[in-house]
């Protein structure tokens, strides 16, 4: 491993995933204008929080962005899919949360949107928030419903570059492959049309049976005393680029999230809400657009397999490093679970 490239969780411990280079951050921020925030609740019972992203910095309901969903296995809860699935645009920032913080969550991009377009629902038409859930049961009292508003306001007001990975916001109490799960990001770089573009994930890893993670090299990790379970956890997939594509593409792009999952092991059980939206930077769509007609630029179909490689990459990536940020935690009554990392040490 060249030591030029920036450092990761997986990196740091040997585990490339596959072969372009990634950005300078290695994380999804490298997409110009995109910010994540964290809220962390870890106390008494609780492991949980909000994480959000937001992917630009100006007012996303009168500048939205083409994107796209694709439900690779549909055991979620999540809202604000089927409205891009339709339209193909996000006009709020993504939160990430617990399964039973999505209403929550919804409120609160609710009155954010409405605080700074007052027009919302009165001269003009509703609001479409977008959030998505993995179940942090099993180390957080998800009956407790501790998420507040104010909770998913403080993760949108401390969005940034820097990407904080592992048990932090949404990621405080997930589980993946019998070990400690949580937030993860990666970033890929290439060349098209003459210059350097990037496309970039974020997960929110929750997912895979004890035992059926493989690593880059080969190695199958399995956490001591784990059972062999069926697979009932969740993932969420976000890819954003600076590529001009339209949303039939986006959607493309983000099915190869699954490519970045089954190569770690994953086969998308009949539990397992499995579900990956993807953006672009690289164009805006206005709300109150005046012209009937749009004119945008589009990459070329044919030049799309390096956006395909580098969503299944970062995908990968991602996971992992949300793994081995994650130190081993011990939650609500007697769960626990292991640290990726402690393991990786150990069998080095």
């Amino acid at each position: 491993m060249s030591s030029n490239l920036p450092q990761s969780p997986s990196r740091a411990h040997g585990l490339i995933c596959g072969t372009l280079e990634p950005g300078p951050l290695n994380a999804i921020t490298d997409i110009d204008g995109v910010a994540v925030g964290h809220r962390t609740l870890n106390e008494g019972d609780l492991r949980t929080g909000f994480t959000a992203l937001v992917p630009h910095p100006g007012n996303l309901f009168r500048e939205k962005l083409p994107a796209a969903v694709e439900v690779i296995n549909g055991f979620g809860k999540s809202a604000g899919l089927i409205q891009v699935d339709e339209l193909g645009t996000l006009e709020t920032p993504i939160l990430l949360t617990n399964t039973f913080g999505v209403g929550t969550g919804v409120n609160a991009l609710i009155r954010r949107s409405i605080a700074e377009n007052p027009e919302i629902g009165r001269s003009t038409g509703t609001i479409n928030p977008v959030v998505m859930e993995c179940n942090d049961g099993y180390l957080s009292d998800i009956q407790a419903m501790a998420l507040s508003e104010a909770d998913a306001e403080a993760a949108l007001n401390a969005a940034g570059r820097t990407v904080e990975q592992g048990s932090v916001g949404a990621g405080t109490g997930m589980s993946a492959f019998g070990f400690k799960g949580g937030v993860g990001t990666a970033s890929r770089v290439f060349d098209l049309g003459e210059r350097q573009h990037r496309l970039a994930a974020l997960v929110l890893a929750n997912f895979g049976r004890p035992g059926d993670l493989v690593l880059p090299d080969g190695r199958r990790p399995h956490p001591k005393q784990a059972r062999q379970s069926e697979e009932r956890g969740s993932v969420i997939v976000v890819l954003a680029t600076d590529v001009p594509l339209e949303s039939r593409q986006l959607k493309r792009i983000a099915r190869r999230a699954g490519a970045g999952l089954a190569r770690l092991g994953a086969y998308y059980g009949n539990g397992s809400g499995d579900i990956a939206l993807a953006f672009s930077t690289a164009s805006r769509v206005s709300h109150f657009e005046e012209s009937d007609f749009v004119a945008r630029d589009i990459l070329r179909e044919d030049k799309i397999d390096v956006l395909f490689q580098a969503a299944a990459e970062t995908t990968q990536e991602s996971v992992l490093n949300a793994m081995i940020a994650s130190p081993a935690m011990r939650g609500r009554g007697r769960s626990k679970r292991p640290s990726l990392a402690d393991w990786l040490r150990v069998n080095a």
